[in-house]
């Protein structure tokens, strides 16, 4: 009991240290994007980043320090939807974010405009995708988005591109329009290396068969490609009679294989495919 308790707790500490120091990793890769990249280039972020950016522009002000107090509000305004854990992640983030924004101030890797939106935006996005993923934020504006979505019933996505929208016009003033725009490609760019971050590269594929040689097909594909298989019970919606159901996942360098061994063995079979961007447990776990 007592080495089980030891254990439980050992496990805690390591998931702990594990996600603060993805967090900070995911913090200094963003302050890097936007010292060297976004910020000598007049290019800014969407969100509260993005405000801060502009303010800090014509104040003078610490960057660090205003996306603190920008984000302060909306996070102590999350903690009843998101928790305490929540909170002090993302508070956490942003004052490491202060850190890391004067660590790399000064610095330029580049005065191509251009080169600075699309490498910005890339290591932009992997920045803020690890700190999402470890389940933290530095954007207000997305935890305001799930409040005021449901009071006015806009999506969260709506509301979201409506300030990025008003953001990237006081860009447009208060930089140039040129910069404005790049500054969307950005945005854009960074979104999309998000995505991969937090769904990964290598999507599996989740895999339903319906056929009257269920059996045989399950054991087929245990035996040919070595993958766990599910059966469910179903019935025809036009014939009315029991059906056999078979789940799994497979890769996608597997899935021609397992098209191939079901066909051989029931060519009127019906085969549903759809992208799994992860799975945990079980056998699927080398499929991640």
């Amino acid at each position: 009991m007592a080495q089980a308790v030891k254990t439980s707790i050992t496990e805690l500490c390591f998931r702990f240290i594990k996600k603060y120091f993805i967090i900070t990793m995911g913090v200094f890769v963003t302050a890097f994007a936007l010292e060297t990249f976004l910020i000598p280039n007049s290019v800014i972020d969407g969100g509260i980043i993005g405000v801060s950016m502009i303010i800090s522009h014509i104040t003078k002000w610490n960057l660090g320090l205003i996306i603190i107090l920008l984000n302060l509000p909306f996070v102590l305004l999350a903690y009843s939807k998101m928790g305490i854990k929540f909170v002090l992640q993302t508070l956490y983030a942003c004052v490491v974010l202060a850190f890391a924004l004067n660590v790399f101030s000064g610095y330029s890797a580049t005065h191509e405009s251009f080169l600075a939106t699309v490498f910005g935006g890339i290591i932009l996005g992997v920045g803020v995708g690890l700190i999402l993923k470890s389940e933290a934020s530095l954007d207000g504006t997305e935890m305001l988005s799930l409040i005021v979505s449901k009071k006015f019933g806009c999506s969260v996505g709506e509301f979201i591109m409506g300030i990025n929208l008003f953001i990237y016009l006081a860009a447009g003033l208060v930089f140039s329009w040129e910069s404005s725009m790049y500054s969307i490609l950005t945005y854009f760019i960074a979104s999309k290396v998000i995505d991969v971050v937090l769904e990964g590269f290598n999507s599996s594929k989740s895999v339903r068969i319906i056929s009257d040689d269920a059996g045989a097909i399950g054991n087929e594909l245990i035996d040919k490609l070595d993958i766990s298989v599910t059966y469910l019970k179903g019935i025809g919606g036009y014939s009315g009679m029991d059906k056999d159901l078979i789940y799994c996942v497979v890769s996608r360098l597997e899935l021609p294989k397992m098209l191939e061994i079901v066909k051989d063995i029931d060519t009127k079979a019906f085969v549903s495919i759809v992208d799994v961007h992860e799975t945990y447990g079980g056998r699927f776990k080398k499929h991640v």
